[in-house]
């Protein structure tokens, strides 16, 4: 979708933001950017080049995104340890961020939890305030996307991010016999990255087929190195005797005596049934945007038919139906860090021209042409690693949707059948599932299919969950800030 532009004087009177300061003299623009990952860092850098002084509000301690997280300052492993092939990427971003730092107005652990009226909210610990912006460039970064399957709310069940989570900034693995589940890059990653750290992996399954890899290599090859890059990780597990199983099918998550993980059952693609006995299960497939800011900044949504999802509606530039917000990274479009490093910069080059700033206009075409390549290799990813749609549909009535509300999929399915509602917020009204403190992000893809499968409509008949505000939980101390 390309939203119509606008002059910056008109959003600036849409907002309600003054042209000049309380002296008379011309006043720099506001820009707020959210999110400190490889596309925040971007978006800030370009910026700065222009000569203003952005806001960067950023949820994390520290700036680098989930991919780039760095480490605690008292821990001392290598970047090479942490981050694997990616290490340099990393290391840029980083030494980008740190030269920024004394011209941009930084605010780390701090929670945007809504925008409104041409404001974001914000929260630090238990301290709220607002920013008024001219413009605003959402980089929100994304989340695991999760296929619910049987037992898999028992303890010691985790996302492939949370399991990264813990190994970046704790420096633990989050179990003695670690099974690694879903699907993509990510996946690999991990694994590898699990056993740089020394952490005992007891398999890794992979529901997409190899055969799908080969399928797609056309478009893998548009990024020849990141290609590579992932047939190393997949070699380090051969060479460590890791059991690797592709186009598996998860059956169950089994649970202990004391209601902790206990082992993984599958079948593998001729039907034969596995049982790998563990202590902990980190699953994902893929990732998904984090839209909820962008829904309450009043920007439009599309249906994106080859992720099976809604995405944020921009132009090729991040431009959103929104008066000067814009989206870029993962937040945006799944594409990657190295695209989001790209999409960061020309989210930044979009609001400077809207704002009259002069913007070399070859440099744009030269991250147009950065992304075209990303937007391949990524299509081909999604041919390489499907999200499993057939699993939601075959998925068991016992399995729990909804880990929240502690919903299952036969509940949700009943509701649809006797109800009529194949909408996903109608459903939700009836079953809870996508009303917890989640707000969707872990059920509402695969309970969207699920809802389409007992339906009979199309998956973006469905729709989507509406964002609400607070976007993640509020502290009840949180103290509303003086007028």
């Amino acid at each position: 979708m390309e939203p119509p532009a606008s002059g910056p004087r008109e959003a600036r009177e849409s907002q309600g933001a003054p042209d000049e300061d309380d002296r008379g003299a011309p006043r720099a623009p506001r820009i707020v950017i959210v999110g400190a990952g490889p596309a925040g860092v971007r978006a800030a850098e370009a910026l700065v080049a222009a000569g203003l002084r952005p806001t960067l509000i950023d949820e994390g301690r520290r700036a680098g995104g989930q991919i780039y997280r760095r480490q605690p300052e008292t821990f001392t492993r290598s970047y090479a340890k942490l981050y694997g092939t990616e290490a340099s990427r990393a290391a840029a971003i980083h030494q980008t961020f740190d030269g920024l730092l004394d011209r941009i107005d930084y605010r780390p652990e701090t929670l945007v939890w809504n925008i409104s009226g041409g404001r974001v909210w914000t929260l630090t610990g238990a301290s709220e305030a607002n920013l008024a912006y001219d413009a605003l460039i959402i980089c929100a970064g994304a989340t695991d996307r999760l296929m619910p399957v049987k037992g898999w709310n028992a303890a010691g069940t985790y996302t492939l991010g949370a399991a990264q989570i813990a190994l970046k900034a704790q420096a633990c693995a989050i179990g003695r016999q670690v099974v690694l589940m879903g699907t993509g890059p990510l996946l690999y990653l991990l694994a590898s990255q699990y056993l740089q750290a020394g952490a005992p992996l007891a398999a890794v399954l992979d529901t997409s087929p190899v055969w799908r890899r080969i399928a797609a290599l056309p478009k893998l090859l548009a990024s020849p190195q990141v290609l590579w890059n992932g047939l190393v990780l997949t070699g380090e597990l051969r060479r460590a005797g890791v059991r690797a199983y592709t186009g598996i099918l998860p059956v169950e998550i089994e649970r202990g005596t004391e209601g902790g993980v206990a082992a993984v059952t599958f079948e593998t693609a001729r039907g034969t049934r596995h049982r790998v006995e563990c202590d902990a299960v980190a699953m994902g497939w893929h990732l998904r945007p984090e839209t909820q800011l962008a829904d309450l900044a009043r920007c439009e949504f599309v249906f994106d038919p080859a992720s099976r999802q809604w995405v944020v509606g921009r132009d090729a530039c991040g431009r959103t139906s929104a008066q000067r917000v814009y989206v870029a990274g993962d937040g945006a479009y799944i594409l990657g860090a190295r695209a989001a490093e790209t999409a960061g910069s020309l989210a930044a080059l979009a609001l400077l021209q809207d704002l009259d700033f002069p913007v070399n206009e070859s440099e744009i075409r030269v991250r147009h042409r950065e992304l075209a390549k990303w937007i391949r290799f990524a299509a081909g990813l999604r041919e390489a690693f499907p999200w499993p749609q057939p699993q939601a549909v075959a998925m068991s009535d016992e399995a729990i949707i909804c880990r929240c509300e502690s919903i299952a999929a036969g509940e949700l399915r009943r509701v649809v059948r006797d109800t009529g509602a194949a909408e996903a917020n109608r459903a939700k009204a009836f079953t809870r599932v996508g009303m917890g403190r989640c707000q969707g992000r872990y059920c509402a893809h695969a309970g969207a299919e699920v809802i389409a499968a007992a339906a009979g409509v199309g998956l973006d008949q469905v729709g989507r969950l509406r964002g609400q505000a607070p976007v993640k939980p509020f502290p009840i101390e949180a103290v509303e800030p003086a007028q």
